[in-house]
């Protein structure tokens, strides 16, 4: 499962599943976000495969969101 969450106020904005953690489990999670993806200021991950991806990338720079990656070693 791949979750969105509003930091603000904790609320799911977008979300996927799937067998899997790949690319385009987190591609449709950023998908399904409902509202303007030019509102989103950050994505916060850990440093998996599934997130080092050439399709995330551009989606992340098309709407100016910035990317925020763990500590190494470091799950969250």
């Amino acid at each position: 499962m791949c979750l969105f969450v509003d930091l603000y106020n904790r609320e799911i904005i977008g979300y996927s599943a799937g067998a899997d953690k790949t690319a385009e489990l987190v591609y449709q999670a950023l998908a399904s976000i409902k509202g303007n993806l030019n509102n989103i200021k950050m994505f916060h991950t850990d440093r998996g495969k599934a997130f080092d991806n050439k399709r995330i990338s551009e989606a992340l720079e098309t709407f100016g969101i910035q990317r925020s990656l763990s500590m190494q070693g470091m799950p969250l």
